[in-house]
Formats: C-alpha cells, sequence, structure tokens
C-alpha cells in the first residue's frame, strides 16, 4: 500500500509540473514589454516605456497638485522612498526632477516593469536597492500630483 501511494504520488508530481517546451508564456515579465524585447535599441532612456510623450510642466508650481501628490504619496510611496537623497528601500527622490525628464518619471511610475527590465540606470539601482519597485497601478492624475510634489520637493515655486 505504501508503495502504492508513493507511485502515484511522484506520478502526479510529474504530471502536474507539465512539458516545460509546451508552455512558452514568460509570465516574469509583462506583455507590455514584448516589442521592446525584440527591438532593444528602441527603447528611449530620455522618455522610458510608457504612454507619456510630453508632458507640460508650468513655469511656476502647481501648489495644489503638489499637495495632492504630497497625500498620494504618503500612501503608496514613502514605506520605500524618503525625500532626501537618502536611500530607503528605494532612492531618495531629492534631486530626482533635475536629472531626469518629466515624461521619464511618468512612464516610470506608472509602468515600472518594462522599465525595469530595459533601462540601464534603473537596473544599476535595482543592484543597490535589491527590491523592485512595484506598480502601484496610478492613475495617470495621481502620477502627475506625484511629479508636482516632486518638483516641490526640488524647490521649484
Amino acid at each position: 500500500m505504501k508503495k502504492l501511494i508513493v507511485v502515484l504520488t511522484t506520478a502526479i508530481m510529474l504530471f502536474s509540473c507539465g512539458d516545460k517546451k509546451k508552455n512558452d508564456q514568460d509570465f516574469s515579465k509583462s506583455s507590455t514589454d514584448a516589442s521592446v524585447a525584440s527591438d532593444p535599441s528602441s527603447y528611449d532612456p530620455n522618455r522610458g516605456l510608457g504612454k507619456f510623450d510630453k508632458v507640460d510642466l508650468g513655469a511656476t508650481l502647481d501648489q495644489a497638485m503638489a499637495t495632492e501628490g504630497q497625500k498620494v504619496a504618503e500612501v503608496k510611496c514613502t514605506s520605500c522612498h524618503k525625500q532626501t537623497e537618502e536611500k530607503l528601500v528605494g532612492p531618495g527622490w531629492k534631486g530626482v526632477t533635475s536629472r531626469k525628464k518629466p515624461e521619464w518619471i511618468m512612464n516610470f511610475i506608472t509602468n515600472p516593469d518594462p522599465m525595469i527590465d530595459k533601462d540601464p540606470e534603473v537596473q544599476a539601482q535595482l543592484e543597490i536597492c535589491l527590491v523592485r519597485m512595484p506598480n502601484q497601478g496610478l492613475k495617470d492624475e495621481e502620477a502627475r500630483s506625484i511629479l508636482e510634489y516632486m518638483r516641490k520637493i526640488d524647490g521649484v515655486k
């Protein structure tokens, strides 16, 4: 009886694992990066990957938007990011708006997975932080308000 149980258990384990050749889907990457994976030269390090091609920033800070961005950031971002240059889990936000274009920031915070897979600077940061930024499912308005909050952190008046 024990031999039968061992044989059945082994058979079930073998069949449940399946044939890896039959299923060629890779669920470890998002489906939005398939076209970039086939053509790595299509990645723009100034814009990143995502729907934002042009983000118009005002010459001055939109205080109401920055305040809203701070509220969203306190819920979704500050457990991993500090307002300073200091690393927490992820890198600090101080100076990010002077280092990166607004389109890149918007694309990264709304579409982090493909950018983590393609952007060499983000990959280097990942080696330091050791944790991938999760997709927070931000709405466009939330992402834009976080960008305005980042501008406030960087001293835009």
